[in-house]
């Protein structure tokens, strides 16, 4: 079956809502919107509220089948939306009771298995949207293996209705930018090549505090030649965090914090100038920056737990992201071992070439496929 009609929940990339800051969900509904036409569907975004979500790139889209508002989330199972559609793929949790087969992605359980580093106010009602999304949901996406145990124990997901799609990142990016483009964004930014790198929305499940206090012990003159870059915005519980930060920068530690990268090309220019990236994550349904620091030929390292070293597939680095010399001992290994650092290079961009958005596309397109 080919030119599959794909309805496809866009809130998380809606500019009103997002400020125009995606965050993971949001990369990967946008990388969906963008490449699932190559993968022959007809795709039609919907968000709620209704948005102006554009076009999808390369393929002509439907300029409407009309946009589900809100209340249409609380619509009983006896009422269910007439979509014109042959599926409906929900990326963040928005699900409505529809007249054809719903696909849901689960990203993680976060707001359930550490509600501690979520923000209170919107934990109940993500807990809700997953739920919800979980019963209503014909067949659902996990972004990795490790994601299948938490969804069947939290959410009571059936594992025969569990497909496994990875997340990725775009085929551009494993080759090099242009050094002259690299070279004017790094300036401009103040930043130095060969620097440590972070990115990601600063809250606590990132473990950033223990990143800055590992790069605050190495040595003074790895310090003075390597900054330490942190780019992402500021989320919720960050607040100790931001005092840290601020503190560093005040005292002259070679510490910056770049909250307001939001175009994607600069975002890739820094990744290209960076030395070796640093990911101590406590909690990840995936990891895409890891991913996008083995595409730019960085040098990565990352945390043992979770969904990491099933991304990473032995290129990284692999830390206990609660020991701190752990973590300092490997940024140095890959600054001070060019062998070492080679073969991580290496090993990364090969993992990178497996991880593509159009392997993503692909394989979700023959989920919808599966159920009609």
């Amino acid at each position: 079956m080919s030119g599959v009609r794909v309805g496809l929940g866009t809130t998380m990339i809606e500019p009103g809502f997002t400020g125009g800051r995606l965050d993971g969900i949001g990369v990967y509904t946008q990388a969906l919107l963008r490449h699932l036409p190559d993968a022959d569907c007809e795709v039609a975004p919907f968000s709620w509220p209704a948005g102006n979500t554009p076009p999808s790139v390369g393929r002509a889209m439907p300029q409407s089948f009309g946009h589900a508002t809100v209340t249409d989330l609380l619509t009983p199972g006896a009422h269910r939306i007439h979509m014109p559609l042959d599926v409906f793929h929900v990326t963040d949790y928005r699900v409505a009771r529809m007249d054809c087969p719903v696909v849901a992605t689960l990203h993680d359980a976060l707001p359930i298995k550490h509600p501690e580093w979520c923000n209170p106010r919107l934990r109940g009602m993500k807990n809700w949207l997953q739920r919800k999304a979980a019963q209503k949901a014909d067949h659902v996406i996990a972004v990795s293996h490790y994601a299948i145990e938490e969804l069947v124990d939290c959410f009571g997901v059936d594992e025969r209705r569990i497909s496994v799609v990875p997340n990725g990142v775009d085929e551009e990016w494993l080759a090099p930018p242009a050094a002259g483009e690299v070279a004017a964004t790094l300036e401009a930014c103040g930043l130095r090549p060969g620097y440590f790198l972070f990115v990601g929305t600063l809250q606590p499940r990132k473990n950033v505090e223990r990143l800055l206090e590992a790069y605050l012990a190495l040595p003074r003159a790895v310090r003075d030649e390597r900054q330490l870059v942190i780019v992402g915005n500021a989320g919720a519980r960050s607040e100790e965090l931001l005092r840290r930060i601020a503190a560093a920068v005040q005292n002259g530690a070679g510490v910056l914090w770049l909250n307001r990268l939001t175009d994607s090309d600069q975002l890739r220019h820094v990744y290209a100038g960076a030395g070796v990236f640093v990911f101590p994550s406590l909690y990840e349904g995936f990891g895409i920056p890891v991913v996008e620091a083995f595409a730019s030929g960085v040098p990565v390292v990352a945390s043992n737990l979770t969904s990491l070293p099933e991304v990473s597939a032995g290129a990284a680095l692999e830390v206990d992201p609660l020991d701190l010399g752990a973590i300092g001992e490997a940024m140095l290994s890959l600054v001070r071992e060019p062998a070492l650092r080679a073969r991580c290079i290496t090993a990364g961009r090969a993992r990178a070439a497996q991880l593509t958005w159009n392997a993503t596309a692909r394989r979700t397109a023959a989920v919808y496929r599966s159920l009609i």
